[in-house]
């Protein structure tokens, strides 16, 4: 009979249980965790070049100069077909 490779596996860690703190912050305690939390998290973000900000900023007016543009040419053909219509009518 064909004998099995038998693979030695590491033991599995045991869990270590954390303790949960039962006792409840007061709200000022509460509100000075939240902003060293917000500061914490504030210190991992990658922040833009001044030159990304800038080019970031001038596509965005752009595409928001295009869309006004394609959104009053949209108005100015509907307003003409409303008028024919009432002509026609």
């Amino acid at each position: 009979m064909a004998e099995e490779k038998k693979v030695n596996a590491a033991p599995a860690k045991a869990a270590v249980a954390v303790k949960k703190d039962n006792t409840k912050l007061t709200f000022f305690q509460r509100v000075a965790k939240w902003f060293r939390e917000m500061k914490s998290e504030l210190k991992k973000v990658i922040w833009p070049t001044p030159k990304a900000l800038r080019n970031n900023t001038l596509i965005s007016l752009g595409m928001m100069v295009i869309s006004a543009v394609g959104i009053w040419c949209f108005d100015e053909i509907a307003q003409m077909l409303v008028r024919l219509i009432f002509r026609l009518g």
